[in-house]
């Protein structure tokens, strides 16, 4: 695993969309440290990028409504567990449940397995709500991937919401998961 500040010294072996992300970080002076690594598959994956960043990386779920005609963007502890009665309740939504991955695709940019909430700079038309458990605005720092899962990403949470957000036309609402197993 590699440290770096900052975006890659190239575009070599990079997908155009890990580099929109780093060309949108930039315009928006929003300093960061890159991790570049094996892919990260599993959260066992994400401790070691977790300790190399020197963050805990976040769980990223996305999530469709039973009629999977409202879609969301679930920011959360990654040692919390996810109970989908407990959202439901607290975002008015009945059956919450993992959208597939080609809406994923569709409208963050992303597969499954890098799913991120810097993929919400694909999403001009604002499908996707995003969701943030109380427990993650307390941190000081963020960890995610830069819409693929080779790379993980170390921001400060005050730039992801006070200036990476706006500049999405994104904003968020505050869910409180209560994280008993």
């Amino acid at each position: 695993m590699r440290l770096a500040p900052g975006r890659p010294g190239t575009a070599e072996n990079r997908l155009d969309r890990e580099m929109r992300v780093y060309d949108f970080l930039d315009r928006l002076n929003i300093e960061y440290t890159r991790a570049d690594h094996d892919a990260a598959q599993t959260m066992e994956d994400c401790v070691a990028i977790d300790e190399a960043l020197g963050v805990k990386m976040c769980k990223n779920l996305f999530l469709c409504n039973r009629q999977k005609t409202k879609f969301y963007l679930l920011l959360m502890p990654a040692d919390k567990p996810f109970k989908t009665k407990e959202l439901s309740a607290q975002i008015n939504a009945a059956r919450l449940s993992f959208a597939s991955g080609d809406k994923m695709l569709e409208y963050l940019d992303i597969e499954p397995g890098a799913v991120s909430v810097l993929g919400l700079i694909n999403d001009s038309e604002n499908a996707v709500t995003l969701l943030v458990d109380r427990d993650l605005l307390k941190d000081e720092y963020i960890g995610c991937h830069p819409c693929v899962n080779t790379s993980s990403l170390k921001l400060q949470v005050r730039d992801l919401f006070e200036k990476f957000l706006p500049a999405t036309d994104h904003s968020f609402t505050e869910v409180t998961l209560v994280g008993e197993a």
